[in-house]
């Protein structure tokens, strides 16, 4: 193989190691911002309603 062919083996497999880097950086940052509070629609706002009506059930069974 030549120089050239070595050369663009090289870049070939810098730039797919990049493109799924750059993939897996994409989905951990969307799969986090799933765990911060945003006004209802994150899973952890839907975690926190489940928990309040949880306990609002625990103190009406707990008072019969």
């Amino acid at each position: 193989m030549s120089y050239g062919d070595w050369a663009g083996l090289v870049v070939s497999v810098i730039s797919i190691a990049g493109a799924f880097i750059m993939a897996i950086q994409w989905l951990v940052k969307h799969y986090l911002n799933e765990l911060k509070p945003n006004s209802g629609t994150s899973l952890s706002d839907r975690v926190s309603r489940i928990e309040a009506k949880l306990e609002t059930l625990l103190e009406i069974v707990s008072k019969k």
